[in-house]
């Protein structure tokens, strides 16, 4: 499928990386570029890739939804939630491989969102994150509600919903949102490799640890391991827990092959 707003690539290490491109824009989330996000990610997940990076072109990573080329306001301003941002999230927290975000600049509004529904998100020193929708009126939307409580707690997520403020990379990574900080100009190269280290690992396993992760947020203790119970017995089965295990027995490093 051909894009227009966003760039998607294969590497030879299985990593899929997926580029908002409307650096004009700073990268905002019109219509077509949600759905042309969500196209990819299902795209991936029919595909042969291991993991997927997640970025964006130029100054920022993303601005948030675009509010100029909607041609005025929505009579519903729900209705693209509906249409075009929750299948996407729903698309993206359903692909069986890990997720990481790439984060340079802006992280805003359903951009912030998109970010944080990475599985590992690296961030430039400069960027930052922002939920900006109070100040206009709106509440956090693309899965904000859900994601921050539970990727910064609940008190700060409040804060940052409720008072519309900026929260620098070096904040987020201590309030636990994200993982790493790392200087501008290495971004790309750790974002990527961190990206490959991922797709040579067991990809099945790892599939199932983040939809575990994900889902034991919600379930009780005995049902969250009944859960971890089942998903063993789907890793117990791959050939990359058989080859690691000969691998181990035999005193050298396994090659895992994503089955």
């Amino acid at each position: 499928m051909g894009y227009e707003h966003i760039r998607l690539e294969l590497s030879p290490a299985s990593v899929a990386t997926i580029t908002i491109a409307r650096p004009e824009k700073l990268n905002a989330l019109s219509a077509q570029t949600v759905d042309e996000l969500r196209a990819a990610v299902e795209e991936i997940g029919a595909g042969e890739a291991r993991c997927l990076l997640l970025t964006g072109e130029g100054r920022g990573f993303s601005s948030g939804a675009d509010l100029v080329s909607g041609g005025g306001l929505p009579e519903d301003a729900g209705m693209a939630l509906e249409k075009h941002f929750n299948p996407l999230v729903e698309a993206l927290f359903a692909l069986p491989i890990p997720v990481v975000a790439a984060v340079n600049g802006a992280a805003a509004g359903a951009g912030c969102s998109l970010a944080l529904a990475a599985d590992i998100v690296i961030a430039a020193r400069s960027a930052y994150f922002l939920q900006a929708f109070v100040n206009i009126g709106l509440i956090p939307d693309a899965g904000a509600t859900w994601l921050l409580p539970r990727v910064a707690g609940r008190a700060r997520a409040m804060e940052m919903m409720m008072l519309g403020e900026r929260i620098p990379a070096e904040r987020a990574v201590e309030w636990g949102m994200i993982s790493r900080v790392v200087d501008d100009e290495f971004l790309a190269e750790e974002a990527v490799a961190l990206a490959t280290n991922l797709a040579r690992g067991p990809t099945r396993a790892l599939g199932l640890i983040r939809r575990l992760a994900r889902d034991a947020e919600q379930l009780p203790l005995s049902e969250a391991l009944a859960a971890e119970r089942v998903a063993q017995r789907k890793a117990g089965e791959t050939e990359d827990f058989k080859a690691a295990v000969l691998a181990f027995v035999q005193k050298h490093q396994p090659r895992f092959e994503g089955r």
